[in-house]
């Protein structure tokens, strides 16, 4: 761990130029725990969890180029379809899915979610457990938190990793991503505290070692985001020369990633998607509300995307994270 005790470090951003002392950050943590305190979280808690804590550089590091840049252009997407739909990862789907025969279809009854939904989430987050990150999770929370540029958000989730502590997880099993992520599914904590599952039975909550328990854990966020039962993500469709995209162009601004859903042309039934000369390339009923996205312009690979795909959108806000999910599952299942 890196001791910032003596000096003072300064990281710099195109929003802040602050200087960081351990005497701040301890300072802070003070009034973390004077809150968590407020919010019900016990002395033993507080004690483990923030005693002892140091800045940690390397995440105000990685954090930096997370920043927004609103002049930025989305790179094509069939790189990273390539990169994240692989091989190796469908192959460790198909065997992950298979090797949880006996759990899926009791998730899939409880929740309507579909396994192989479950599974690619599973396998985009950590390789299918292989791999859950290494960074101490109230550490960076704590740091990211003391940096100030999303200071709501990190002090919000470092509360909620001190009432994780109140709920039986113990201190050590508190590792994950730079950013606090925990777990097969990684979660954030205030996650782990709303949806996560005993899937089987046995009065824990663990998502770092059960699979019963991820597998359910990531069925209860789908179905708490509104998941619809029996609908697909999406689907490719073929589009016909000369198609009028101008006249489809949304005309709505989201309040959440505004520049994900600008991408996405309004909404239509599949019918009328039909009698616009757009193809879906599978089966799906004619009355699916759908958005049309093409990724990588006119020309090429495109999607009806219905309500399901903004579910997965809900998890992760990346169109083509949301992408890559839908077409691993669809391999995961094939």
């Amino acid at each position: 761990m890196l001791a910032l005790a003596v000096g003072i470090i300064a990281f710099s951003s195109p929003a802040i130029a602050q200087p960081f002392t351990q005497a701040g950050f301890e300072a802070y943590l003070q009034k973390v725990a004077a809150r968590a305190r407020a919010e019900g979280v016990s002395e033993r808690a507080i004690a483990s969890g923030l005693s002892g804590l140091t800045i940690n550089e390397r995440v105000v590091a990685l954090d930096r180029p997370q920043a927004y840049d609103p002049n930025s252009v989305p790179p094509p997407f069939e790189p990273y379809r390539r990169e994240h739909v692989d091989a190796a990862r469908i192959a460790g789907g198909q065997r992950t899915y298979a090797s949880s025969a006996s759990l899926i279809p009791a998730v899939e009854a409880k929740y309507g979610v579909p396994g192989e939904i479950l599974v690619a989430i599973w396998g985009h987050e950590t390789n299918y457990g292989s791999f859950m990150g290494g960074f101490d999770t109230i550490r960076s929370l704590a740091t990211l938190a003391y940096e100030g540029r999303r200071r709501e958000l990190f002090e919000d989730e470092l509360v909620a990793s001190l009432k994780m502590l109140d709920r039986g997880v113990s201190r050590s099993q508190l590792t994950g991503s730079w950013a606090g992520a925990i777990g097969n599914p990684q979660f954030l904590p205030s996650v782990w505290l709303r949806v996560a599952q005993d899937g089987d039975g046995n009065g824990t909550r663990d998502i770092w070692n059960s699979r019963a328990d991820t597998l359910a854990s990531i069925a209860a966020y789908f179905q708490s985001a509104g998941w619809r039962k029996g609908e697909p993500w999406g689907l490719p469709a073929y589009v016909p020369a000369g198609f009028d995209r101008d006249s489809l162009k949304t005309q709505l601004v989201s309040p959440r990633c505004p520049r994900v859903f600008a991408r996405h042309s309004q909404w239509r039934t599949i019918a009328e998607w039909k009698a616009l000369g757009v193809r879906p390339q599978r089966l799906v009923s004619d009355d699916t509300m759908a958005s049309l996205f093409e990724p990588d312009g006119p020309g090429k690979t495109a999607y009806l995307l219905t309500g399901n795909y903004r579910v997965i959108l809900d998890y992760n806000c990346s169109n083509y994270y949301a992408l890559s999910v839908g077409l691993l599952a669809d391999e995961i299942r094939r």
